[in-house]
């Protein structure tokens, strides 16, 4: 049997002559060998305007493509308060500021109405329990006697319960009315105090009849537990004391969580113009899977107006004590009162405006809690991209329905921009 030939092999190819390989004086010599000090030169660089030896610049050049052929980051706008995507909780917490310092004379104007005629109502109201008879020691000796000290009691009872109950329904109607700077501020439109409420004129009737229906609500709410509390209290006696405090609690539980259900209602009833029970049910589908984060931003915002205000009332009413001992410390009954008018005055002044600061803020942070539930829902970021782009609607509000049906674009779908929605 012959060998296979070594010098043809078909299944391989044939090899190369020994003539031809490479000479040794043909290898690179040492001195062409990358120094230590320099960058290897592997050819030229794959994009325009990059060089080896240079550092990489983070902002790159327009019109070349990113580096490793990543997408280039582009950050959404910002034209007014706050950026035209979902929103963080600082960024609505600035939002709010920056509304109220855009639009002081709208916002701090109009909640210094409000706060000014439930403020001097109630210090009416705390002025007129001053007067009252005191009652007597050894207790009432008759009907008659009683129902002098009782009667004024009562009737300042019921004053105080109306004033509470009228402020509600004024700030009701009141965050309806001052969604919209806050709607307009996110485009960077001013809105002035007459044009605000010119832009609600049509939206103020369905919002008195959202005051209106939370206050009745309410109402049903507490008496319902007032008889249930009388109804266990009836039944066990003194042991029904115990159960006062577990009902208690589930009360606020409760209410708590349809207060959060129907934050957005007003802002939806202005800016959507829908009615009354239209714009419950709006708000209780928006706030739908965002219950605690909507939960959580207002509990803060809450705490923090009122421990701001807190801090602030403290030291006047220590400096009014204070006032009254040094000036006038062997004062006789005439001198005193007049001292504590002023004094209240003082007080009811600086309450007032600290009260005003603290609706505008909490009102601001409920809008744009509506303006984020929308732009994570519905895509309200396209839309008011849209606008600012055209330019359309200038003296209107955002995300009205006028506004939208006047585009011939459709309401975008919910993952636009690439954002998670919900």
């Amino acid at each position: 049997m012959s060998q296979p030939d070594p010098g043809n092999r078909p299944e391989q190819g044939p090899q190369p002559p020994w003539g031809t390989q490479p000479q040794w004086g043909a290898q690179p010599q040492w001195g062409a060998q990358p120094q230590w000090g320099a960058q290897p030169q592997w050819g030229a660089p794959q994009y325009p305007g990059q060089s080896w030896g240079a550092p990489i610049d983070p902002r790159w050049p327009a019109g070349g493509p990113p580096p490793y052929g990543q997408p280039r980051y582009v950050a959404p706008p910002k034209p007014g308060i706050v950026p035209l995507r979902p929103l963080f909780f600082g960024e609505i917490m600035d939002g709010a500021f920056q509304t109220i310092r855009r639009n002081a004379k709208t916002m701090f104007g109009s909640a210094l109405i409000v706060q000014a005629i439930s403020g001097a109502l109630s210090e009416v109201a705390a002025l007129g329990m001053l007067g009252m008879v005191q009652p007597p020691v050894g207790g009432f000796t008759s009907q008659d006697e009683a129902m002098r000290y009782l009667g004024p009691v009562f009737g300042a009872t019921a004053g105080i319960m109306g004033i509470s109950l009228l402020t509600l329904v004024l700030a009701a109607i009141l965050q309806g009315v001052m969604a919209i700077p806050v709607a307009r501020s996110a485009l960077n439109r001013p809105t002035g105090f007459k044009q605000m409420w010119s832009l609600a004129r049509s939206r103020l009737w369905p919002l008195v009849g959202f005051a209106f229906l939370l206050l009745a609500g309410s109402l049903l709410f507490l008496v319902v537990v007032f008889l249930l509390a009388a109804l266990i209290l009836t039944a066990l006696g003194p042991l029904g004391v115990l159960l006062l405090l577990p009902l208690g609690f589930g009360a606020a539980v409760v209410y708590a969580w349809i207060y959060t259900k129907l934050l957005v209602a007003p802002a939806a009833i202005t800016i959507e113009e829908l009615g009354v029970f239209a714009g419950l049910r709006r708000s209780w589908t928006l706030t739908s899977r965002n219950w605690w984060r909507i939960f959580g931003i207002t509990l803060l915002v809450f705490f923090m107006v009122n421990v701001i205000g807190q801090v602030i009332q403290i030291p006047l009413g220590l400096a009014s004590s204070g006032i009254t001992s040094v000036f006038a410390p062997h004062a006789g009954a005439s001198q005193v009162t007049t001292t504590a008018i002023v004094l209240a005055v003082v007080s009811l002044v600086v309450g007032v405006l600290v009260s005003a600061v603290g609706f505008a803020f909490q009102t601001s942070v409920a809008a744009l809690i509506y303006m984020d539930l929308r732009m994570r829902r519905d895509g309200l970021d396209v839309e008011l991209l849209r606008l600012l782009e055209t330019g359309e609607d200038p003296d209107g509000v955002p995300g009205r329905r006028r506004a939208r049906q006047a585009g011939a674009q459709p309401w975008p779908p919910n993952t636009a921009q690439g954002f998670p929605r919900g």
